[in-house]
């Protein structure tokens, strides 16, 4: 991309890094910002000011305003080096330039607030990754607490920030995707995010790939005090009338599949890092040992594993509600999936890509979702769910945060690694991609079949029904 190019994008800064709690006034382009840029100015950019070191609670689900008040940053966390690009260094390779001055990265990482992406600023420059703060751009409709995607300066890797749950997710999603300054159709997208585990699959600080994403608490409610004496739990499926059974009234967003051949190769990166670990994580994980063996990987250090992803805006914890959701995510899934993780924004994130997928603005065989556990979604034996979650401490945060970033920068690694053999052309997936109504086309492995009978949705003028306008 030329100079000349970026100098078009619109309320571009350089630099434009802002207070989480308020942007700054845009900088223009002056004429000697546009004379340097031209003339090819390749000083380093000043970082971001010193911001406060977060305290290391537990912040999976804690609201905008709270995570600002804390702090942006993680604070330097003392990662260590992630496995180089095997080619050498990758981060000043020269962007692909386009005709019509679009911004076409490679891999967009999607964080859901701000200390999931600090660790993506604060780790990638020092270990020649790349900075993601090299270039900073305004996009109208994103959070204003995180008004910028941020790319590095070859424009080949990008981060955004969505903010957390569903709405911001899906509505700072959507402005990405219709934003005119990029061509995503190419983009592989990489959900990164920490997540509440579940023990009888992974621990804190371990790395979850998911194959789906089921939003679990889109059902009727009880309170659990009021529901009849043959149900286990309160929630009940729309249009039925007994827990554990298939929705009858679908709204689309209830699960959503991605490939199984791009998480398999994603995995095969993922397992390359030397995840992290640290005593206290330790020793809230050793409390779960009397379970035995059906809480063996709660226990044990973290790992990479395949399984699946919830989504709820409801910070849920408890043993009850954690395997009430469990058998939904069963059902749901034709008893394919297999909940180990919980997490707010997936579904929100994924039914935007499919939206835009059904009109070719970007591929949904290029999404990678992954999860790292900062908490457990259950107590352990002898604990309450109300000590579990507000009491003590299971200081599962900072590994968390530290394990997303060694795991996401070797899928990032990867995919730019082999583009040319592998990924610029695509995986071609084995499963059903898309989401419960068939939109992409396809017959889904979940659900009811179909609304399309496999042939998806279309964009206005080329549908298989009149178009009523």
């Amino acid at each position: 991309m030329t100079a000349e190019q970026v100098i078009s994008f619109n309320s571009l800064h350089l630099p434009s890094f802002r207070s989480i709690c308020r942007p700054p006034p845009s900088i223009p382009l002056t004429s000697t910002t546009k004379r340097k840029l031209l003339e090819g100015d390749t000083k380093k950019r000043p970082g971001p000011p010193p911001e406060p070191t977060l305290s290391t609670v537990d912040m999976r689900f804690m609201p905008c305003a709270f995570a600002s008040f804390l702090a942006l940053r993680g604070g330097q966390l003392g990662l260590a080096a992630a496995t180089p690009p095997r080619n050498g260094s990758i981060a000043n390779s020269p962007p692909e330039p386009r005709p019509d001055g679009k911004i076409t990265p490679k891999i967009m990482i999607v964080s859901m607030f701000a200390p999931e992406a600090q660790v993506w600023y604060d780790n990638m420059p020092p270990s020649s990754h790349g900075n993601l703060l090299a270039v900073n751009i305004t996009i109208p409709g994103l959070s204003p607490r995180y008004p910028h995607v941020h790319c590095r300066e070859d424009l080949q890797v990008c981060q955004v920030t969505t903010c957390e749950g569903e709405i911001n997710a899906a509505s700072s999603a959507m402005a990405l995707l219709l934003s005119p300054k990029f061509n995503l159709t190419k983009t592989y997208f990489l959900l990164a995010g920490i997540a509440g585990a579940n023990p009888k699959y992974s621990t804190i600080g371990g790395v979850a790939l998911a194959r789906y994403t089921v939003q679990v608490a889109l059902q009727y409610e009880f309170d659990a005090r009021e529901m009849p004496d043959n149900f286990t739990t309160g929630y009940v499926a729309y249009g039925t009338t007994q827990p554990e059974e298939y929705p009858k009234i679908l709204y689309g967003t209830e699960v959503f599949e991605v490939s199984n051949a791009l998480r398999d190769a994603a995995f095969n990166y993922a397992v390359r890092a030397n995840l992290s670990d640290n005593e206290d994580s330790k020793k809230y994980r050793a409390r779960y040992k009397p379970e035995g063996k059906i809480f063996a990987k709660a226990s044990s250090g973290p790992e990479v594993v395949k399984c699946d992803t919830v989504t709820s805006d409801v910070y849920y914890s408890g043993t009850l509600l954690s395997e009430a959701f469990e058998r939904t995510t069963g059902v749901w899934t034709n008893g394919t999936g297999r909940y180990c993780m919980t997490a707010q924004e997936d579904n929100a994130v994924l039914g935007s890509l499919v939206r835009m997928a059904v009109y070719g603005v970007v591929d949904f065989s290029r999404v990678v979702v992954m999860r790292t556990g900062s908490n457990f979604d259950r107590p352990p034996p002898n604990v309450t769910a109300y000590e579990h979650l507000l009491v003590l401490k299971q200081n599962g945060f900072e590994v968390a945060i530290q394990n997303l970033y060694l795991a996401g920068i070797e899928i990032v690694n990867g995919i730019l690694k082999d583009w040319g053999a592998v990924f610029d052309k695509g995986i071609k997936p084995c499963n059903y991609i898309g989401d419960v109504l068939g939109s992409l086309g396809g017959e889904p492995d979940f659900g009811p079949g179909s609304e399309t009978k496999g042939v998806g949705f279309r964009p206005p003028g080329n549908s298989t029904t009149r178009a009523i306008v």
